[in-house]
């Protein structure tokens, strides 16, 4: 691929077929190691700064590989947006007959089968369910895709998709009615035949686990996996190499046991009787916490008196429905596969009630609605590796916060990469003049009491001298909200016009097209606005984040691998705390300047960035921009710049 430098010049295919675009040393750099790693099989892990243009510097070695190349990303978002926008961009300008393929995981397929069934069973939790259900069933005799993204009349998050989409564990595979019209099977046939396909995070771990979403069946045919966004697989990966069993898996066995009934065994009471006994059982585990939105210990869960007896009563009453499951199995395809999902699940919840072994920690979270049981290991690089090694070909790790300080250990590490070629590029953008750092003098501790009442105080002038829009990022909801209620009084008295925002009130993509369309918004929000947001131009002129962001130490899985570490010798806040929170400072810093015309100040209230020893570390991880400790500095910035 001696073409790259050729490919990116200023008369180069890209420049004379897209608009805008201007040559970057640091992209064709990136380009060309990783067309050296594709061509050599090898393991490269690139960092490149906001606006390194990343994308085409993978985009392009792969298109001109002549190989198969999966590329997995961080979320369902980016991945649409490569697929529709970036793949057919880059493959246009370069004039290749390249095939390009999306593979997502089954949920986001519709399923003729589970559709007609809930439209025939008639159970809809609310009448706009229905309404949705209805549309959906519209859609279907229109779609040529399934993919429930375009399906632009119902939202993603409406519960009528539920019962018009499958699960691993219901879907009847070969033996359903529907497999000759299958969105799934469709997809991934597609995904077998095609050069390029996107795939992501989540669904490439759940297969390489499962072998069941249909990246296991690609990677044997593939010479390279690139993944972007790549500073999110340690996380991913620990949850799907560990084991995870939920009430709401229990509430929709039940679901499908009752809906199987009233087609294939409406003769037979016991079934939605037993059906409902273990539905009940499993809503009365949830209420046996009164939390929501909580990690809690294995050691937190046992101090529960009503949760052992609750767990058991779950587990009786999910021997029983398997028990008459049993002999019905036979009458349908569907009434089988809910008999082999209830053993399934009774296994599950028997391996997660053994005591902890050595290399795992065993933890619930609680929902609003659910409760999940996991057994997560407390490192993932051993198993990770031995993907890899049994793989052979080449893998490209990049993102824009993956180094400490420039050093990759850590990464490297947590994924057992040893031995992997590393490159930096740093940002191009001129941060020393287009932004501004600063961190405010007389911060109370991060501990204090009134800690959030200062971040407000601190906050407010720079609001008020701010014309463009603001995110005010925190490291918790409860900080949020009291951020949040703080600024809103003082708003509604100066600037009632002024658009208040907060995560929770609507999904994140609405959230974000009020922000860019207003201008001026004021956005509070917590940890899913801190990365994979893209705000450019006047519509964010000022970031604020309230903390440092450390995760809590009382989290189970961090507080166990940190036990783990000492342990071991190992010092658990340098090692592991430090650096994951050194990455996530540069996500939330990375949201302020997005382009070569964007300007702004980022705020950091946390005292601890200056009066800490760890402080420097972070400090100089940050984009070089100017930097101040005076209000009257950072006002002055923020009214220079209008809006």
């Amino acid at each position: 691929m001696s073409d790259i430098p050729t490919t990116f010049a200023v008369d180069g295919p890209l420049a004379r077929a897209i608009e805008g675009f201007t040559p970057r040393a640091q992209q064709t750099e990136m380009a060309e190691r990783v067309a050296a790693a594709i061509e050599q099989r090898g393991v490269l892990v690139v960092e490149a700064g906001t606006g390194t243009g990343k994308t085409y510097a993978y985009l392009v070695p792969a298109l001109l590989s002549g190989t198969k190349v999966i590329v997995s990303t961080g979320t369902k978002t980016l991945q649409d947006q490569l697929f529709q926008r970036d793949l057919p961009t880059v493959r246009g300008a370069l004039g290749v007959p390249v095939t390009i393929a999306l593979l997502k995981g089954r949920a986001n397929y519709l399923c003729h089968y589970h559709l007609e069934r809930s439209l025939h069973d008639g159970r809809l939790g609310s009448r706009e369910e229905a309404g949705h259900l209805q549309s959906i069933a519209r859609w279907a005799k229109v779609t040529s895709s399934g993919d429930k993204a375009q399906c632009t009349e119902v939202p993603e998050e409406s519960g009528a998709w539920q019962l018009a989409t499958s699960t691993r564990d219901n879907c009847l595979g070969q033996d359903c009615p529907n497999a000759k019209e299958c969105f799934v099977t469709a997809a991934r046939r597609e995904a077998m035949e095609a050069d390029v396909v996107v795939v992501n995070h989540h669904l490439f771990f759940a297969d390489l686990m499962l072998r069941d979403e249909g990246v296991a069946e690609l990677l044997p045919a593939c010479n390279a996996v690139v993944f972007d966004e790549a500073h999110q697989l340690a996380e991913t990966a620990s949850l799907f190499f560990g084991e995870s069993v939920s009430t709401s898996q229990l509430l929709e066995l039940a679901r499908d046991t009752r809906a199987e009934a009233v087609i294939n065994a409406k003769d037979f009471k016991q079934l939605p009787e037993a059906a409902e006994r273990m539905a009940k059982a499993a809503r009365d585990l949830r209420l046996v916490f009164r939390e929501e939105n909580v990690r809690l210990s294995a050691v937190q869960i046992d101090e529960r008196a009503a949760f052992a007896p609750a767990l058991a009563t779950v587990l009786d009453a999910l021997r029983e429905l398997a028990g008459v499951l049993e002999t019905q199995a036979g009458r349908s395809e569907g009434l089988e596969k809910c008999w082999q999902r209830s053993l399934d699940l009774v296994a599950r919840i028997e391996r997660w009630q053994k005591p902890d072994q050595p290399d795992r920690v065993r933890w619930a979270e609680v929902y609003t609605q659910a409760l999940a049981l996991n057994a997560t290991p407390l490192s993932v690089a051993d198993i990770f590796r031995r993907q890899m090694e049994d793989n052979p070909r080449a893998w490209i790790f990049t993102s824009a916060t993956l180094a400490v300080g420039g050093d990759f250990g850590h990464y490297c590490g947590e994924l057992g990469l040893a031995g992997a070629e590393t490159a930096q590029w740093g940002s191009p953008f001129n941060y020393g003049e287009q932004a501004l750092l600063y961190a405010p003098e007389n911060m109370p501790e991060p501990s204090a009491p009134t800690y959030a009442e200062a971040v407000a105080r601190t906050a407010w002038p720079l609001i008020k001298a701010c014309r463009g829009g603001v995110f005010v990022l925190c490291t918790s909801l409860r900080a949020m909200k009291r951020i949040h209620e703080l600024i809103e009084d003082k708003l509604s008295a100066y600037d009632p016009d002024r658009p208040l925002l907060m995560q929770g009130q609507a999904t994140r993509s609405e959230l974000l097209e009020r922000h860019r369309a207003a201008g001026n918004a004021v956005l509070v929000a917590s940890q899913s606005f801190w990365e994979g947001v893209d705000v450019r131009g006047d519509a964010l002129q000022l970031v604020i984040i309230d903390k440092l962001p450390f995760a809590p130490p009382d989290d189970p899985v961090l507080s166990a691998r940190i036990e783990h570490m000492k342990r071991e010798g190992r010092n658990a806040f340098m090692d592991y705390q430090l650096p994951h929170a050194v990455i996530s400072m540069k996500q939330g810093a990375g949201r302020l300047i997005r382009d070569e015309r964007d300007h702004g100040v980022l705020v950091v209230c946390d005292p601890r960035l200056i009066d800490k020893h760890y402080g420097k570390t972070i400090w100089r991880s940050l984009p070089p921009m100017r930097r101040t400790r005076s209000e009257d500095v950072a006002v002055q910035f923020l009214e220079s710049l209008g809006g």
